[in-house]
């Protein structure tokens, strides 16, 4: 259980690098105002938030299981 729970926790945080660099690059390629690259910002911070917490959930609950 706690396998897939890591893997979908590092699947997480590599999608949200990837769209973060892709963001980034589309940004300034097309010109978009910074309200837009704020935004885009926002949601790659959102996902980074949410993969560690994802890894401090399958970190806990692996010590738990040790228990």
């Amino acid at each position: 259980m706690s396998g897939a729970a890591g893997r979908r926790a590092a699947l997480v945080l590599a999608g949200t690098g990837a769209f973060w660099v892709i963001a980034v690059f589309a940004g300034n390629a097309l010109g978009l105002p910074q309200r837009w690259r704020g935004l885009f910002d926002l949601m790659a911070l959102a996902g980074f938030v949410m993969g560690l917490w994802m890894t401090y959930q399958t970190w806990r609950a692996r010590r738990d299981d040790e228990r």
